[in-house]
């Protein structure tokens, strides 16, 4: 059994400068539609290595693999986040303050553990897996500090884009601690009762 450590803001946080050269992979975000496509199946790629535990830095990218990978992973998403908006106008439809709230709730505590899950299965019924947030409810206290300092990395990087090297750093670590928790304790506990 592989044992995932939690991962520090630090190590968090120079997690994209370890091969610096990689940066330069973000300047695929001018490049539409297949840029961003390529990217996404990147990032894919990297959260899956988030949850093994691996912070060696940025992997590679293969552009054609990872442009076909994330128009794959896309197009698998459409159902669930298709769902999520018709849920959101509706709330909002019926007050902009309820709205409000069902976009807070169901962007700080289901979305993040349940696109994580999505990105490790890449099946359509995984971003359906309603179970994997047992993780966060036995978990409360941990997970919101895990989403509160993934939210503190994102505002570094975007102080941080001032001087454009905040940009990829936002890309490349978007998903760091949920990952490295889903790890810890989804994988952990399927191991285990194998």
């Amino acid at each position: 059994m592989i044992i995932i450590e939690t991962i520090s803001f630090s190590e968090a946080f120079k997690y994209p400068f370890k091969t610096p050269k990689r940066l330069l992979y973000a300047l695929l975000i001018f490049v539409p539609i297949i840029g961003w496509l390529a990217l996404f199946g990147y990032g894919v790629r990297l959260v899956n290595e988030f949850i093994e535990g691996r912070y060696e830095g940025p992997i590679k990218l293969d552009f054609m693999e990872d442009l076909k990978f994330g128009f794959m992973v896309f197009l698998k998403s459409l159902p669930f986040y298709i769902i999520y908006i018709i849920i959101l106008f509706a709330a909002m439809y019926v007050s902009e303050g309820l709205g409000n709230i069902i976009s807070l709730l169901l962007g700080f505590f289901v979305v993040p553990m349940l696109a994580v899950n999505f990105f490790r299965k890449q099946t359509v019924e995984s971003f359906f897996e309603f179970s994997v947030l047992n993780v966060v409810r036995d978990n409360l206290g941990e997970y919101i500090i895990t989403v509160l300092k993934q939210y503190a990395l994102v505002i570094i990087f975007m102080v941080l884009s001032i001087v454009l090297v905040g940009i990829p750093g936002m890309l490349f670590t978007n998903s760091i601690f949920v990952a490295n928790m889903y790890g810890r304790l989804v994988e952990r506990k399927a191991e285990a009762s194998l």
